[in-house]
């Protein structure tokens, strides 16, 4: 394995998949003169703070933008397996983890120069968790992720695993390219960055988390994370070691699941750092579906799209991605263990914004 170190190894796994605030609306209502989507709540349209002017909030959080959204429907739960299941039963849809794996087609996504893979990691597969025997420094990622050959929605810890049990909990090892197929047999699409940060918050105004600002409220989990210490001891003090089913845990204040914590969800945009800052520079944001293109300094050679909500890997000591505001870009074809997706549907546009409930 020469020229394949460790470091090497984190580096390029992912790339491997790739070639194969302030809220103002109202509580949530049917749409007006629409039939109600199947699993779908339908988000009434309002202006928010989008990001995060927190102590120690990350750059790409920053600065604080206000943004005007019209009303759009989101769906209550994350696809599960089951859910899932009916897609590829209905197309014969091939995930990407599933498809074969071509170098030529590789060396067009990586650093010139890069050598060749083993021909044991050019199978089909995707990037699974596996926890260290012991504790190690949670910056070092190339410790708990492996390219796993047989890696699939299916089979989502490799061959030999299987659904059986899970047929409720999120779908896994799901690629952008998959979530959007997905979405589109569905007739419907992904949510925008903005549209899933705004239905997060759940009608509250600046908060950190879904359901407030204090991570227990009465000592009560609100969300599926990593209870212990990351990543060599997970307590499982909330009830689960790895995914749980949709509706484990309780909605936030529009009805819907996991908006922090499970598994981090695909948004339609692409992933740049510096995405709230040019949009405060460009004046008044209403219905923004993201830049033109994916500025992502720490893989300059990526195609990253934006994931949002955390998952059950996350954990305050180094990663609070379950915060309503945090953000992070993941390559566009890699399916990993802790990356999901829901699906958002635009509403008709004479009730995109009904008149507010009285109180």
């Amino acid at each position: 394995m020469d020229g394949w170190d460790c470091s090497t190894f984190a580096a390029l796994a992912c790339v491997l998949a790739l070639c194969v605030s302030s809220c103002t609306p109202a509580k949530p209502v049917a749409e007006t003169g629409s039939a109600v989507p199947p699993g779908m709540v339908f988000i009434p349209g309002g202006t928010f703070a989008m990001g995060s002017a927190l102590p120690g909030s990350p750059q790409d959080e920053q600065p604080v933008v206000t943004v005007t959204l019209d009303g759009f429907w989101l769906d209550a739960c994350d696809v599960s397996n089951a859910g899932f299941r009916k897609f590829v039963e209905a197309t014969g849809y091939q995930t990407i983890a599933e498809r074969p794996i071509d170098w030529e087609e590789i060396k067009k996504t990586v650093p010139p120069g890069t050598p060749k893979p083993p021909d044991e990691m050019l199978q089909p597969g995707a990037v699974t968790f596996s926890p260290p025997p012991g504790e190690v420094d949670p910056r070092a990622g190339e410790s708990w992720w492996a390219w796993t050959p047989g890696a699939s929605w299916q089979h989502p810890e490799g061959p030999g695993s299987d659904l059986k049990g899970r047929e409720d909990h999120p779908v896994v090892m799901i690629a952008w390219d998959d979530a959007e197929a997905y979405a589109k047999w569905a007739g419907k699409r992904l949510p925008t960055e903005a549209e899933w940060e705004f239905a997060a918050r759940g009608g509250l105004a600046g908060k950190r988390f879904a359901w407030g600002d204090e991570f227990q409220p009465g000592g009560k989990f609100m969300a599926n994370t990593w209870t212990g210490t990351f990543p060599g001891t997970n307590t499982a003090a909330d009830g689960f070691a790895g995914t749980s089913p949709v509706k484990a845990f309780p909605a936030n204040g529009y009805g819907l699941y996991d908006m922090g914590g499970n598994v981090w969800n695909w948004c339609g945009d692409w992933y740049r750092v510096d995405t709230l800052a040019r949009a405060k520079l460009a004046g008044p944001c209403v219905n923004p579906t993201g830049p033109a293109s994916c500025y992502s300094p720490g893989h300059p050679d990526q195609q990253e799209r934006i994931i949002r909500g955390g998952s059950f890997l996350c954990n305050e000591s180094y990663s609070e991605g379950y915060r309503t505001s945090a953000r992070r870009g993941s390559p566009t074809d890699t399916g990993m263990s802790h990356i999901g997706f829901r699906c958002a549907k635009s509403a008709a546009p004479a009730a995109a914004n009904p008149p507010a409930p009285k109180p």
